[in-house]
């Protein structure tokens, strides 16, 4: 498992800019989105740097659009969120036919 999974935060910005409609947030709507989520205030220094984190493994991608820095994922990014996300899929599945024993 990569590192970026073992981060809540990490994984759920990734699955932000996966459900995304164009594919790309700007960094304050990421933040914005994951506070509401969260029902929490994120610290900016933190939210930056898991960003930043991502970026550095290769997951996301930052451009510039006028001021705002957009994220996006890269292919590599959107191959972790499916993996994990059918890797979750698998569990609730497993669940419900443990149940039914």
């Amino acid at each position: 498992m990569t590192k970026w999974l073992r981060s809540g935060r990490r994984r759920d910005i990734c699955f932000l800019l996966a459900a995304a409609e164009d594919g790309e947030l700007r960094s304050q709507q990421l933040k914005s989105r994951l506070e509401s989520h969260y029902d929490d205030h994120l610290d900016p220094k933190s939210f930056y740097g898991s960003l930043s984190a991502l970026e550095d493994a290769g997951f996301v991608e930052k451009r510039t659009a006028g001021i705002h820095d957009v994220y996006a994922l890269t292919e590599g990014g959107r191959r972790r969120v499916r993996e994990h996300y059918e890797w979750v899929q698998d569990c609730f599945e497993g669940e419900t036919d443990r149940s039914k024993r």
